[in-house]
């Protein structure tokens, strides 16, 4: 597809990522409602963002194989599919397991859909351009923490939290026939294999970059995974308070995203992470340090910025780092990226009814110290194998 042709098709693909995003966390801002509802404690319904991203985790790596001989689009409906299905059985729960599978059901597709939608975004733009490619299609799932989640909590707290997840299914139904309008035939490329696997893992960096995806995503959900519950223990928030500082996160975090190709395309994608990892841990360190009143809630909102600036620049290195299988890949890095969210969510979940709110921020430092380290690594593989690379300059004695 022509370059100047690619944009319904990459806001078609948002659309979707911001189905799924929302999906996927819009557990967040419905906890209490969920909670009362099915008789689980909140912690109980925090694990349900675990279920999801655990998951995605296993599927996302195996999908591209099972799903190998199938053209990108056909997989992209399918996942887009199986998420509408699952958001749908969802809102109808009887009880706590059967959301469980449910949610699992919605993962698998989201799994599917996800890692495509960033390798078709990719390929159907010029090089040159991927970095504001990725950065559109993600943007859906940053969109989704400016509305998605927030509208979530705001209809579970009004409607219920049963309507709200059927207007996210309708919402993914949407996104499903604009994909199939949009989207153009895709060949499926090289099929990926298990040697393929391998022979990615073994390029230098790569194992290093997609391990700094994880820890990225785990320390920012040690205390987003709980947003709610944080919230209200931490600067005693209402419901509605709640529903506005998760829709001034989401604001911040499309800033982020947005302005992330200029900052990449200035400063380098390996600048551009570290950036990221510096800024997210100042947020954490001023959350340890802000009053216990709501003036405190900015604090919250602040590291939006960088948790949504890394993304786009840390996709665009791997698929430069491992250019002839972009949606395996992509495919690995998504995995980290979810079971990054389930190791956060589960840790929030863990700590929070023993030790309160105050010393989790203290909690995700130390798992973004591992991140940091992880991406140093990284750029220091990808510098020395692109020396290793280069041709030795010749040496003429007179």
């Amino acid at each position: 597809m022509p370059s100047r042709n690619a944009l319904p098709a990459l806001l078609s693909l948002s659309l979707g990522y911001f189905s799924l995003g929302t999906i996927s966390l819009a557990v967040v801002g419905l906890n209490g409602p969920i909670g009362d509802d099915l008789h689980v404690q909140p912690a109980s319904v925090g694990i349900l963002v675990t279920v999801f991203a655990l998951t995605f985790a296993v599927c996302a790596p195996t999908a591209p194989i099972l799903l190998r001989r199938w053209n990108r689009k056909r997989v992209l409906l399918v996942g887009i599919g199986l998420l509408t299905v699952g958001a749908a059985l969802g809102a109808l729960a009887p009880n706590y397991g059967f959301l469980t599978v449910t949610r699992v059901l919605a993962a698998m597709g989201a799994a599917v859909f996800g890692p495509g939608a960033s390798a078709a975004g990719a390929l159907i733009v010029p090089a040159e351009r991927r970095q504001r490619a990725l950065a559109t299609v993600f943007g859906g799932m940053t969109a989704a923490a400016v509305l998605g989640v927030p509208l979530a909590s705001f209809l579970g707290g009004s409607l219920g939290w049963r309507p709200a997840l059927l207007g996210v299914a309708a919402l993914s139904a949407i996104a499903f026939v604009t994909v199939f309008v949009f989207v153009p035939e895709i060949p499926a490329g090289e099929p990926p294999t298990l040697r393929a696997y391998r022979g990615a893992l073994g390029t230098p960096a790569t194992v290093a970059t997609v391990s700094t995806t994880l820890l990225f995503m785990a320390a920012q959900f040690t205390v987003y995974g709980i947003a709610g519950a944080y919230l209200k223990d931490r600067f005693d928030a209402s419901s509605g308070l709640i529903s506005v500082t998760l829709l001034a996160f989401g604001v911040i975090g499309v800033a982020g995203n947005a302005t992330a190709p200029r900052i990449a395309e200035r400063l380098g994608g390996d600048r551009t992470v570290g950036l990221a990892v510096i800024g997210l841990a100042a947020g954490f360190a001023l959350l340890l340090v802000a009053p216990h009143s709501h003036a405190g809630l900015v604090f919250f909102a602040f590291w939006a910025f960088f948790s949504q600036l890394y993304q786009a620049p840390q996709q665009a290195r791997l698929v430069e780092l491992v250019p002839l299988q972009p949606g395996l890949i992509l495919a690995l890095n998504a995995a980290a990226l979810y079971l990054g969210m389930s190791l956060g969510s589960f840790i929030g979940s863990s700590l929070l009814p023993g030790v309160g709110a105050g010393p989790i921020p203290a909690a995700a430092l130390g798992v973004l110290v591992l991140a940091a380290l992880a991406h140093v690594l990284s750029v220091r593989q990808a510098s020395a194998a692109a020396s290793a690379e280069q041709p030795a300059t010749p040496v003429h004695i007179s």
